[in-house]
């Protein structure tokens, strides 16, 4: 059976899917390429209003009609916006993927911004801004965008500002909408237990009528980045600490290679060197996490961790500690092979999630053009010398070129 069969429709719409045959649910939706990093600062926000007022009117059907569609029959309906996406997509029976198909067609297309809608989701998103600002785990990985990207687009919180999401009309999103929409950056993707030919057909059946758009426009690319040093009070118990510096774009050679040094540093295994020394070790914190986010352009790194305040030094020169040894010390034979196995069993887990491989298999069509096979990228991880990881750990973990953003409690 193909990894995953792919047509191009006379609009540019790219068609992707791959039938597995043992499952009876069907996961598919609409991704497109455009994010928060689209906006400027005077309408930041816009592209999450957007992806909210999809589920509140078409010409066809209101809101109540929309979110019952799916769920009438078992299933699920979602979106979410990105930096540099926004998403909807649907999980049903494979029987009744055609109405799934029809109506993320019909939302992502077809949406009218009615303006009783639009005011009652502004007071939604409203809540829910002040919701991530109550949960500083959320407020400061946000905020450490800020830090790092600044000004840029990518700086900007993907939920605007209460005076942006406040001040849009309808017309805004029709705007937003004419001035970056491109249908040759836009995919349909698909998993489950259908052949190639129904879901064409269904893409012929509800497509046939979205016209060409090719306004999409280029994205301003990020340079010039300084390290930032910021502290914050906030009213908090604990001490909330975020460190990390810009790194390496989606097309980077190097983008595999230090994805698996963050996952041996910080990632979701309680074996991860952070974990062994923050919590294990020590008993400072919970949890401590390393991440690494790559763009088309670039990239960001960073370490989240909270604790008690009198503990905020130790546990900082801890992670330093740990960042240190990675550039000092090659990994060892024994060490590089389990972490080569560690990371690959994580991928192969994430790929039996069929919703997470529909996703996965839409933002790399649009990233890269392509979708990398497991078997490829488990043969690059294979690839990796200690040498390399050291090097990169060198170019990466340089003292005065980590940025830091702290939260204290204000007392």
């Amino acid at each position: 059976m193909k990894e995953y069969e792919i047509h191009t429709l006379p609009n540019g719409i790219r068609v992707i899917h791959k039938q597995v045959t043992h499952t009876k649910v069907a996961h598919c939706g609409f991704m497109l390429d455009i994010g928060s990093r689209d906006e400027s600062h005077e309408n930041q926000g816009i592209a999450h209003f957007w992806e909210h007022m999809a589920f509140k009117g078409t010409s066809k059907r209101k809101a109540f009609h929309i979110l019952n569609r799916i769920d009438s029959v078992g299933g699920e309906l979602n979106a979410y916006t990105t930096k540099e996406k926004i998403t909807f997509y649907a999980s049903v029976l494979d029987s009744h993927y055609e109405k799934a198909f029809e109506l993320l067609s019909d939302i992502t297309f077809d949406s009218i911004f009615p303006e009783k809608q639009i005011e009652r989701e502004r007071n939604v998103i409203l809540e829910e801004m002040a919701m991530y600002y109550d949960a500083p785990d959320d407020a400061i990985q946000d905020e450490f965008d800020t830090v790092v990207f600044g000004d840029h687009a990518l700086g900007m919180n993907i939920l605007g500002t209460s005076e942006s999401v406040q001040s849009f009309r309808r017309d805004d999103f029709k705007q937003f909408i004419k001035e970056h929409i491109n249908t040759e950056r836009i995919v349909f993707c698909s998993v489950g237990n259908l052949p190639f030919k129904k879901v064409l057909r269904l893409a012929e059946k509800y497509l046939k009528d979205v016209p060409s758009m090719n306004a999409g426009q280029k994205r301003s690319l990020f340079t010039g980045y300084k390290a930032v040093q910021r502290k914050v009070n906030r009213s908090l118990t604990q001490a909330h600490c975020a460190i990390g510096c810009e790194a390496y774009a989606l097309e980077d050679e190097r983008r595999i290679p230090f994805f698996v040094l963050t996952n041996i540093l910080g990632g979701p295994g309680m074996n991860s060197r952070l974990n062994l020394a923050l919590r294990e070790k020590h008993g400072f914190v919970y949890s401590v996490d390393a991440s690494y986010q790559a763009y088309i352009d670039t990239g960001l790194f960073a370490i989240f961790f909270a604790t008690e305040p009198k503990q905020l030094n130790r546990s900082m020169r801890l992670v330093k500690k740990e960042l240190q040894l990675l550039k000092n010390k090659p990994l060892g034979t024994l060490q590089l092979h389990n972490a080569k196995e560690q990371i690959m069993g994580q991928l192969a887990m994430a790929e039996e999630n069929n919703t997470s491989l529909m996703l996965m298999m839409g933002k790399s069509m649009l990233d890269l053009g392509r979708i990398d096979t497991i078997e490829s990228i488990f043969n690059r991880i294979k690839s990796i010398k200690a040498n390399e990881l050291q090097d990169i750990a060198r170019e990466m973990f340089v003292d005065d070129q980590l940025s830091q953003l702290i939260y204290l409690p204000e007392n």
